[in-house]
Parts: structure tokens; C-alpha cells; sequence
């Protein structure tokens, strides 16, 4: 296994494939490890936090071990001691470090220097962990998923990233559909169009994430609300994906922007699924990195 877990192009094809195996296990036997058993990992949030806080915290505990929650301003962070000291002090105190930052550069600095495993809880550019519970969802809905179709629809962001690098090493065809100035910059072995009925046509899994974020001003969450609108994940642009094909949303969701509330909490979604399966997947992660 890697030593730290940032991006997901860590993994191999089939280092992901036995981590999604695991979680799988793990999630018909909860207490089937204690992987962490006598441990403690630190678990770092500078931003406000559910599904991420919930899971990774809830995952530590059920491994056996002691999650360490710390805010920021909880640090000396805050008063000037460097994100290297930082990751020295830790490292002498816990199996592995989460963090989620608003800073790739911070999380790379705390990986550079730390002597344990450092996972990306979420970054500006990526949220893997969300992603490897993404196809944990599809395994689940489809079993093998190899040469399945997921289409994602709305802002290229990071876990539209994530989807990409994760997809291709699982062998998962991802198309991304995003209007001019919000794609990605960069493919990561997706296909990349600006039309949603393009990239859904033939899909198994149908895919959306908030249109605006907290950090965004008034004058920005309009400009977005404006370009995304046709982006919209709803009943209509779900019928045009294969046949039984299922919905998907990180959360949190807001219920008329980029879905509808039928399509949130219909039949057809594996939405709450995929927010439980953040748990499994972190504690089928955490214990390869571990025990690696």
C-alpha cells in the first residue's frame, strides 16, 4: 500500500479493488477488526463537517481505536508553529493523520513530513475518500462495475476529479458534463463535454454535487446558479440514462438547485447509501494504510 492516501492515483487497479472488497466485509460485520485496537488517529477539520466527521470518526472507533477530532483553531497552527512541527509532534502520537483543509499544499506539506499514514478527508482539488465510496455504491447496486458507465453533471470540482481518477483505475467510464468555465482542466481518463444528455446517455449512475459553496459571494453563487442551471439532476435527465439507472450525490444537497427533491428522496437514488458507505470505506482504507 502507499504511505499517505491524497489524491487516490496512489492506489493501484487492484489495491482499489481489495479496499472496496473490505469494505464491503466491513460493512455486513461492523466489529470485525480491531485494527486500531490501543490507537489513536488525529483527525484535523479546518472547515465544518457531517458526513466526513461522522464517518472517519465513527470508522476509528469502530477499528478499535481513539479518534483525536481537533479544529484548527484548536492548534498552535493558529499562533504561528509550522505545518512540519506539526506533522513531527503528531507523528509521534498517533497511527494516521486526517485532514481536511482548504489547502492541497497544506495537505502535501503534513505529508511530506509526517513518519505516519496521511489521508485527504477533503482538499480543494480532491475528496477521494468520497469517491472510493462512490464505487463501494456502485458495487453495491451493480457488482462488478468494471465497464459501467457513471456520468457526472454540474461543477467540475473535486470530487468530480476524484470520480475521474477513481473511475479509470476501477475501470469505470466516466463522463463529466460542465459548462464552459467550470470543467475540469484536465481529463483524468474522462470524457469531458459541456451537454448533460451526452454524457447520461447509456449511464448506470447519474451524479451532482452543490452548484455553491461557502466561500462563495452573492454576485458568484448567482453567475453559478445562472451557468448550472441546465445541470440540473432531475427525473427527466435520470430517464435518459440506462435502465435502472441510479442517482448519486455527496451531500449536502440543496433541494431545487442542482436536484429535485423527487429525485433526493425517490426510489431510484442510492444517495443515503453512499453517505453511510463513507464509514466502511475509511475503515477498509485506514486499515491497509496501517497495517502497510
Amino acid at each position: 500500500m502507499p504511505r499517505h492516501f491524497l489524491t487516490g492515483a496512489e492506489l493501484s487497479p487492484g489495491q482499489l479493488a481489495s479496499i472496496l472488497d473490505r469494505a464491503l466485509a466491513l460493512k455486513q460485520a461492523p466489529a470485525d477488526s480491531r485494527a486500531l485496537e490501543g490507537r489513536s488517529v488525529a483527525l484535523l477539520f479546518e472547515q465544518p463537517s457531517t458526513r466526513t466527521r461522522t464517518s472517519s470518526e465513527s470508522g476509528v472507533f469502530e477499528l478499535g481505536g481513539h479518534p483525536m477530532v481537533l479544529r484548527a483553531n484548536e492548534l498552535q497552527l493558529t499562533r504561528g508553529e509550522s505545518v512540519r512541527d506539526t506533522a513531527l509532534v503528531f507523528s509521534r502520537h498517533v497511527a494516521a493523520i486526517g485532514l481536511r483543509t482548504s489547502s492541497d499544499e497544506r495537505l502535501e506539506e503534513l505529508a511530506e513530513h509526517a513518519t505516519v499514514p496521511v489521508v485527504n478527508l477533503l482538499s480543494p482539488l480532491h475528496h477521494p475518500c468520497q469517491a472510493l465510496a462512490d464505487l463501494m455504491t456502485l458495487r453495491e447496486a451493480f457488482g462488478a462495475i468494471e465497464g459501467r458507465r457513471l456520468a457526472y453533471v454540474g461543477d467540475g470540482n473535486n470530487v468530480a476529479r476524484s470520480l475521474a481518477i477513481a473511475g479509470a483505475l476501477a475501470g469505470v467510464e466516466v463522463a463529466i458534463a460542465a459548462p464552459d468555465g467550470y470543467q475540469l482542466p484536465e481529463a483524468h481518463g474522462a470524457q469531458l463535454t459541456s451537454d448533460p444528455a451526452e454524457a447520461v446517455a447509456g449511464a448506470d449512475a447519474v451524479y451532482t454535487d452543490v452548484w455553491v459553496s461557502m466561500s462563495d459571494s452573492e454576485d458568484e453563487a448567482a453567475a453559478r446558479r445562472e451557468a448550472l442551471d441546465p445541470y440540473r439532476l432531475d427525473d427527466a435527465l435520470l430517464d435518459r440514462a440506462a435502465p435502472g439507472a441510479i442517482a448519486l450525490h455527496c451531500l449536502p444537497a440543496h433541494p431545487g438547485e442542482e436536484i429535485t427533491e423527487s429525485v433526493l428522496y425517490g426510489d431510484r437514488q442510492r444517495i443515503w447509501d453512499q453517505a453511510e458507505n463513507r464509514r466502511h470505506v475509511f475503515k477498509a482504507l485506514l486499515e491497509s494504510l496501517v497495517a502497510g
